[in-house]
């Protein structure tokens, strides 16, 4: 098989005076063309497919990419190398084939002429029965590869225990097995890199151990977090990934890929966090905790949703750890050596700013607490005046108010700051913005309030300002909720609160009619 390198080499060669003076740059750009090899990726549009894409074109191969929309793909950093919809790419330029993985007739197409297939398609449990949907979706791509006579096929799969049966494993890494063994078994030479947690600046379970350890200067966390996990830089992955191309053809198995070191998932975070510049994190382990249960926390306290924690969360359930360095023998080591978790952590954040978490609480809290500060100055329940008032039966006795605002407070600073690091790490500026505004609206209301009835004492304006508070409080919710369903749940008790004071408020001015 021709490698870029070789390729470039041989077009050197081919340009020098002595063998090609005298042909024009059409015939050139055609022998370019009919040299070059011809690479599928699938999963293009993903964080590691995209990063296979970009260096394959690097090294000079003809890339087609299959993919539900080419205007998704030329959308990414590299977009500018592909080519127009009628055009065939060139040696360093990219085609696309719009069209579905799961489908014959769209992979079948995508297939044509194509030397090497890099796999990499992972539906992270969008259905109740996906592990049998990526197994027939990887036979219906194994056939198509085999009709169309690709040379090899080259798929990422994840490490797993080989002491436990296939059935024992989690439906996440259950899948990643028997999609490779499908591969493996269409008669098509596959190489089946397994691997661990990937460290890169795209990876969700990078961004999942980076914001639990910017997030949490420790946690009672479930027994799992004990487990070895063998971690491997993102530059580390992809040099396997594009090296497979050359093994010899009858090379068709699996091969473990990883980094130098085994750690605790929970030393990873500890690790993540020297590596930084932030001090250490402790974490104690509790007897028992349910995946379900930790991917909802995952989705309250870190910017990955809940339903793509759980799929991640179900591989950390067992040591992943390597038993060969085969794979290495072949192609060699990554240039350097292979990368620490330290050094791949301090890389995967070179560009992102690791204390906006923090910058972020320290806001928000001070906002919140200001309006604690005012609400509490104003209140004066023990005048007579506020005595005299006559009150109705389902007001709460007078020390439940400083107890529940109190833990309605930190509960917004909380949420709050959670929910505004969120949308900033995410991009999603203008909500962002526009959260802030309506946390920035709800609290000059909650202090109003104080002041209005207690201060002023006008009935009638605080009244109607407790509806407003409530509606603010209601509209809170809806949009942090928008964040995360679980952030949304752990403010409802506000709105819920807000909306009883309402209640209380209006009622309490309608039973003293001779009051303002």
């Amino acid at each position: 098989m021709l490698s870029g390198l070789t390729y470039w080499q041989g077009l050197e060669r081919f340009g020098t005076p002595a063998h090609g003076a005298g042909t024009s740059q059409e015939a050139r750009h055609h022998i370019m063309t009919e040299n070059a090899q011809l690479a599928l990726v699938t999963g293009a549009t993903g964080y590691i497919g995209g990063q296979v894409a970009q260096e394959l074109l690097r090294r000079g191969w003809r890339v087609r990419l299959l993919s539900r929309s080419a205007e998704k793909v030329r959308g990414l950093e590299w977009g500018n190398a592909v080519v127009g919809p009628s055009e065939s790419a060139g040696p360093g330029q990219a085609e696309v084939v719009e069209g579905d993985a799961s489908s014959a007739e769209d992979v079948a197409e995508a297939l044509e002429g194509v030397d090497v297939a890099w796999y990499l398609l992972h539906s992270m449990g969008d259905s109740s029965d996906f592990v049998r949907e990526e197994v027939e979706m990887a036979e219906t791509f194994g056939h198509a590869a085999r009709e169309a006579r690709v040379g090899r096929i080259v798929y990422l799969g994840g490490l797993h225990p080989q002491d436990e049966a296939v059935e024992d494993l989690s439906d996440h890494l259950r899948s990643r097995v028997e999609v490779g063994r499908a591969l493996m078994d269409s008669g098509v030479p596959t190489a089946a890199l397994q691997t661990g947690v990937v460290i890169g600046d795209g990876s969700s379970s990078f961004t999942m151990i980076r914001h639990l350890s910017e997030r949490l200067p420790g946690a009672v966390a479930p027994q799992w977090v004990r487990n070895r996990i063998q971690p491997i830089a993102v530059r580390d992955v992809v040099h396997y990934l594009v090296g497979a191309a050359d093994l010899p053809q009858d090379v068709n198995r699996t091969f473990d890929v990883g980094g130098p070191e085994a750690i605790e998932y929970a030393e990873m975070l500890d690790q993540y966090a020297r590596a930084v510049g932030k001090g250490r994190r402790f974490m104690l382990t509790a007897p028992v905790t349910t995946a379900s249960l930790a991917a909802r926390w995952i989705g309250l306290v870190t910017p990955v949703s809940s339903k793509l924690a759980r799929p991640l969360i179900g591989s950390l359930q067992h040591d992943t750890v390597m038993h060969e360095r085969d794979l290495d023998d072949y192609i060699g080591a990554p240039e350097g050596g292979h990368t620490s978790f330290a050094e791949a952590a301090r890389s995967a954040v070179a560009h992102v700013d690791t204390h906006r978490w923090w910058r972020v609480v320290l806001g928000t809290s001070a906002a919140v607490a200001t309006t604690a500060v005012v609400g509490s100055v104003a209140s004066a329940p023990d005048t007579r005046w506020y005595k005299s008032l006559r009150k109705p039966a389902f007001q709460p006795p007078a020390w439940l108010f400083p107890v529940a605002w109190t833990a309605l407070y930190a509960d917004i600073a909380a949420v709050g700051s959670l929910s505004i690091a969120d949308l900033g790490e995410q991009g999603r500026t203008r909500e962002k913005r526009a959260y802030i505004a309506a946390l920035g609206v709800n609290l000059v209301l909650n202090a109003g309030w104080s002041v209005l009835f207690f201060d002023r004492k006008r009935l009638t304006a605080a009244s109607v300002e407790s509806v407003l508070l409530a509606a603010s409080s209601a509209d809170l919710v809806r949009r942090t909720a928008k964040v995360s369903p679980e952030k949304g749940v752990v403010l409802s008790p506000y709105a819920a609160w807000t909306g009883f004071a309402s209640v209380l408020s209006t009622t309490i001015r309608a039973i003293n009619p001779r009051r303002r």
